[in-house]
């Protein structure tokens, strides 16, 4: 099955490039959020990922006009019915994602193959939401953000879901130049399991007061050559993604994966990360550490 139109549902930092990152390999592609304001603030923000990528190796300048045209937005998904593949990138919230499914499974053709960009909510448990005949076409694809600068996929399976499917999802993530890799439906799936543990002690290390987040984050980089340290990324991908999927997997796994109090009492403190102006680390206006 040769994938024509791709739908992403969610039009933040994950879905917006999601979309982009097909639309450079020549995709139409629809991106929809439920506020129009948001899917333009999404597409602005595109165009300066485009333009900030010229000239440094990442995209040639006919790639922009050209990926910008392959994107249409909306602020549903009545229009969805002839996409072949539809990724859900939307919140971390099982029940958002449900409401969501509910609209697709009305609209989407037999044939279309739908994948959720969760990080770590069961797959099997998201396809419950969706009436039975759509089980063997629902799948798993767990971008990296940045989508557009990150290779790795993980390809989850649910209990129902089709080798064709599976065969079909994972030929159109390295169509787009991305790498993907097979894991099974457990909760948290392969690489936020290992990189929460290693969070978790991280953070431990600042709360017994034996080092700084920046010392943290200077060891990682220059001991275990990671491109950001733990509490830089903490920050870029959120705080309250954070508390989220780390309140999901502690559910799943209990103690091992216990919530550290100081990312509650960040978050009731209103410090959400780089896009709020302070985490772990304090950022300026254009989201620069300053401090």
């Amino acid at each position: 099955m040769a994938l024509g139109t791709i739908g992403v549902c969610g039009a933040g930092m994950m879905g917006s490039e999601i979309a982009l990152v097909f639309a450079l390999a020549d995709h139409k592609v629809r991106l929809m959020d439920m506020d129009q304001a948001y899917v333009d603030k999404a597409m602005a923000k595109l165009e300066k990922t485009l333009d900030g990528g010229i000239g440094r190796g990442f995209y040639a300048e006919e790639d922009k006009p050209r990926a910008l045209a392959n994107i249409t937005t909306s602020t549903d998904v009545s229009g969805y019915g002839d996409c072949d593949l539809v990724i859900e990138a939307i919140t971390e919230d099982e029940a958002a994602k449900g409401d969501l499914y509910k609209k697709l499974d009305e609209v989407l053709k037999d044939s279309c193959i739908i994948a959720s960009n969760t990080s770590s909510i069961s797959i099997s448990v998201l396809s419950s939401y969706f009436s039975e005949k759509r089980h063997s076409r629902f799948l798993g694809l767990h971008f990296f953000s940045p989508v557009s600068r990150m290779k790795l996929v993980e390809v989850i399976r649910g209990f129902d879901v089709s080798d064709e499917a599976v065969e079909i999802a994972t030929e159109a993530v390295k169509v787009i130049g991305k790498t993907p890799i097979t894991v099974k439906d457990v909760v948290g799936f392969a690489v936020n399991r290992v990189l929460f543990a290693m969070w978790n002690e991280a953070i431990r290390l600042v709360e017994e007061g034996a080092c700084t987040p920046e010392d943290v984050d200077i060891g990682c980089k220059l001991g275990l050559g990671h491109p950001v340290g733990p509490f830089e990324l903490m920050d870029n991908i959120s705080l309250d993604l954070t508390l989220k999927v780390s309140d999901i997997l502690q559910d799943a796994y209990g103690e091992r994966f216990h919530t550290r109090p100081t990312v509650k009492h960040l978050m009731a403190a209103g410090r959400v990360g780089r896009r709020g102006g302070r985490g772990w680390h304090r950022y300026d206006e254009k989201g620069k550490k300053v401090g």
